[in-house]
Parts: C-alpha cells; sequence; structure tokens
C-alpha cells in the first residue's frame, strides 16, 4: 500500500463540504462508523478517515482496521470533524500532531465534534473550556480534569459549533441532527429511514446507567475490560 507523499495528495472542493473522521490506533469502531453511515449520505458531501498517514489503523479489539484516506497535511481545514472515543484516547490526547492539526482546524471548521470519550482528545486541544459536554457515562468522572468542561448526561450536547456525543451508539444520533444542521430534517429524516435507524432493543432501561443496577454495571466494567489496543 503506498504511503502519503510530502505533496498533498487531496484536491479539495471549493463546491463540496468535507467530514474528516478521525483514526488513531485504539479508537472505536462504532464511533466512527455510526457517523459515517450517516454523513456519507448527505449530498455534496466527502467523508475521510484521517491519520498520521495513509494506511490501516487498528480498533480496539484488535481484530478490525478502518484504513486512513488522507493524513493531518492533506486536509488541513475540513467542513466537519468527527473524533471516536476508544481505549486508545489517552495516547491520543497526548498526540501533539493530532491535537495541532484541531487547532489549526477549529477556527474555521464549521462543526467540531466528538463521540464517547473522543471528548478528551477536544478537551487537551483546548476546546472545551467552560462547556456543558458528554461522553461515555465511564468516564464521567474525568471530564473536568481533562476538559475543564461539565459532564451532563445527554445523549448528545451542542454548545456552539461543538457537539459531544456519550457513548459509542450515540454518534448515531448526533451525526443525524448533524446531518439536519448541514442540509434539512427532510434529508436527514430520509437518510434515517435509509439506514432503519429505529432502536428497539430487547432490553429495556439496560442502555442507561442511571436505570442500571449495581450488578449490572460491575458486569459492563467486566465486558469494557476485554479492550485492548493491537499490539
Amino acid at each position: 500500500m503506498s504511503m502519503a507523499t510530502n505533496e498533498p495528495s487531496i484536491t479539495m472542493s471549493t463546491t463540496r463540504r468535507s467530514v474528516a473522521i478521525v483514526l488513531y490506533e485504539g479508537f472505536t469502531a462504532l464511533d466512527a462508523i455510526g457517523p459515517y453511515e450517516v454523513l456519507v449520505s448527505l449530498p455534496d458531501t466527502d467523508v475521510y478517515f484521517v491519520a498520521d498517514q495513509q494506511g490501516p489503523i487498528y480498533a480496539d479489539t484488535g481484530q478490525l482496521a478502518l484504513v486512513a484516506t488522507a493524513t493531518w497535511d492533506e486536509l488541513p481545514h475540513p467542513t466537519v470533524v468527527v473524533i471516536p472515543g476508544g481505549a486508545g484516547t489517552m495516547q491520543a490526547l497526548a498526540h501533539q500532531p493530532l491535537l495541532n492539526w484541531l487547532q489549526t482546524a477549529a477556527p474555521t471548521v464549521e462543526w467540531m465534534t466528538s463521540v464517547c470519550t473522543g471528548v478528551f482528545v477536544l478537551g487537551a486541544a483546548g476546546l472545551l473550556h467552560g462547556l456543558q459536554v458528554t461522553s461515555h457515562w465511564t468516564s464521567r468522572e474525568f471530564i473536568h480534569q481533562y476538559c475543564a468542561a461539565t459532564y451532563t448526561a445527554e445523549r448528545f450536547i451542542q454548545q456552539g459549533n461543538i457537539i459531544t456525543a456519550a457513548g459509542v451508539s450515540a454518534g448515531i444520533d448526533m451525526a443525524l441532527f448533524l446531518a439536519q444542521q448541514l442540509s434539512s430534517s427532510q434529508t436527514a429524516q430520509a437518510i434515517q429511514l435509509a439506514i432503519e435507524y429505529d432502536p428497539q432493543p430487547p432490553f429495556s432501561g439496560a442502555g442507561d446507567f442511571q436505570q442500571a443496577d449495581q450488578a449490572l454495571i460491575d458486569e459492563t466494567y467486566t465486558v469494557l475490560s476485554k479492550y485492548r489496543v493491537k499490539g
């Protein structure tokens, strides 16, 4: 597989919006793929997976990889940024090239967004000071420390042009809201129908930590402990 050269290989269209979905080793797959499936269906939109270099980047299970199609230098001013969370988030929020890219993109980006623990990367870039944000419920106690922000238990929260989503599947809800903002309610609803997003989970209330009993919460931490970063 060919790697990116020193010269940018992506020609930015002046008539099409660009969505940059960040990849780093140890991201959670649905955090990235959920928003992708929604946003890729928008008219006049190009979606890129962005990383240090083009090529495969492994998710936190170590069993799945997505292919980065652009580098930071090749896509310096996207219209929309989506940052997934995952077991590799702590390494990502200390990765200076990523933080530099976010700080460069921030003044011109139309929407800056995160899913799950991706919020900590936005926090490390200094973009969340004083805001209300959300994330995966297991990380809520660290929001103030890493983001200088206040955690709120919502599916997603909009603060200006920043949107943060709760854990994993909440990225789909966020992306549908974003699709409405970028196009129209009709288009967003058509995308929702196209992907048949009509959640009817078999276990009522099991997806809300505020309704779960302690035994279920303890079992959830056991499930989460199985995630790892390849290598």
